[in-house]
């Protein structure tokens, strides 16, 4: 099965590694000059949302893939340097370079009939595929708030930031920071330090709790380990009666009231914001009402004057090589089976496309195998009408208890999903597989 891989970020090159060692025929196409998707930062092709300070909120025992661990010199949460490195010598280590082609991206992917795909290529050439996976990442097209009234200051969003100098100068400034998710508290962190002189405000409308990134010495994440075998909501339940012993609630530091209980909204993870709140090196306030001029007006009826605003309020996802009427996820929305497969198409394969908690790069690596099996005939997912089935049981599994916003329409546990598709998923398809054969034989 002539294949085609769309990315060589993390999803890109976990598939090109696995479909490699299952001997299919594949190229992967990368608009960038490198490896690393939103891991390379400065990426050329614009789709990394890396700033200069940033270290990963995941520890390196969970971020690592099972078949090639960090190395064990990395401090437990690495800065996006070495995430990069680790991703070049994974590329390296299993001979994925020389399938990649590079400064070559899939501009447009169009249908042909009877399946496949045929793909324009960014020098000019095309390609003809069987089986097309999507691994072009969902942290790279930046989503705006979209408040009444217009700011006559400077403005960006968190994906375009840097560092204080880079691209705004962002020193001796006012400065609203919007959003309460990682990225709004690590910039709104860094742009608070005295030296910088800034005054920093932060809104948020949802808010957030706000967990650490230690507990007793260790990584907070070694203790997350979810159990297949009991009720998600059970789990959820006993998380939520134990948040108190964190200090995860943000009313505590002057923000306001989450409008949803703990783990329904993907918490953030800091250590200083607390801190910095309490310090009173940031001022904490809901939700913006409307802006005017260099005047921001919130909804508890105060307002304040501001030179800059930095926008951290998320990601669209985005598959501009498809057309509107072809594929799409308005709202962030996509059906798909087991977060990889739609229902009306067996040509396409998504991969990496969720909010997994609390480890995305062993998540990739899961559906990589699953990914493998299917492109070898190995495995058959089930019909379409069980499959749509299927998605509407997941989403009340991981979807059903969260709020409803964009940022969280791909949320899913990675350790019941892992479970599911290892024990369950991959087993059956390969007994469907097995059963189509014996019947296109008789």
């Amino acid at each position: 099965m002539r294949t085609a891989i769309i990315g060589a970020g993390i999803s890109g090159l976990t598939s090109a590694k696995m479909l490699n060692d299952y001997g299919v025929d594949f190229t992967c196409y990368e608009s960038s000059d490198r490896v690393g998707g939103n891991w390379a930062f400065g990426n050329p092709n614009g789709h990394s949302s890396a700033y200069r300070s940033l270290h990963i909120d995941t520890s390196k025992h969970r971020l690592s893939f099972k078949d090639f661990p960090m190395p064990e010199e990395y401090p437990d949460f690495p800065h996006h340097t070495q995430i990069k490195a680790y991703l070049d010598s994974y590329a390296e280590a299993f001979g994925l370079l020389e399938r990649i082609q590079f400064e070559n991206g899939v501009e447009k992917a169009d249908p042909r009939p009877g399946g496949g795909w045929h793909l324009r290529l960014q020098d000019g050439s095309t390609d003809e595929v069987d089986l097309l996976v999507v691994a072009n990442g969902h942290h790279w097209d930046p989503r705006m708030a979209d408040f009444p009234g217009e700011f006559t200051g400077e403005s960006l969003h968190s994906h375009h930031y840097i560092d204080p100098e880079t691209p705004l100068h962002l020193k001796g400034k006012r400065i609203l920071v919007v959003g309460l998710g990682n990225s709004a508290a690590d910039i709104s962190v860094e742009l608070s330090s005295k030296s910088l002189q800034n005054e920093v405000t932060l809104s948020t409308r949802s808010s957030a709790w706000i967990v650490p990134k230690y507990a007793y010495g260790l990584p907070a994440d070694k203790y997350f380990v979810t159990s297949p075998h009991i009720p998600l909501k059970w789990q959820r339940w006993f998380l939520q009666k134990m948040q108190v012993m964190t200090g995860s609630n943000p009313e505590l530091y002057g923000l306001p009231k989450p409008n949803h209980k703990f783990f329904e909204a993907h918490p953030t993870q800091s250590v200083e914001l607390p801190l910095r709140l309490g310090s009173g090196d940031i001022t904490p306030k809901g939700n913006v009402a409307r802006l005017d001029g260099e005047t921001v007006h919130f909804e508890d009826g105060t307002s304040a004057d501001f030179d800059a605003i930095v926008y951290a309020t998320g990601y669209n996802i985005t598959f501009p090589f498809f057309d509107e009427d072809v594929i799409s996820a308005p709202g962030n929305v996509i059906r798909l089976y087991k977060r990889m497969f739609l229902p009306e198409r067996r040509d396409t394969v998504f991969m990496g496309l969720a909010q997994s908690t609390p480890t995305l790069f062993p998540f990739v690596e899961a559906q990589s195998r699953l990914l493998a099996a299917y492109a070898i005939g190995r495995y058959e997912p089930p019909s379409a009408e069980e499959m749509e089935r299927i998605i509407d049981e997941d989403h009340a599994l991981y979807l059903g208890h969260v709020l409803d916003r964009p940022r969280h329409t791909q949320q899913l546990d990675y350790f019941v999903y892992e479970h599911q598709l290892r024990t369950e998923e991959i087993p059956t398809g390969i007994a469907r597989a097995r059963e189509r054969a014996g019947t296109a034989v008789r």
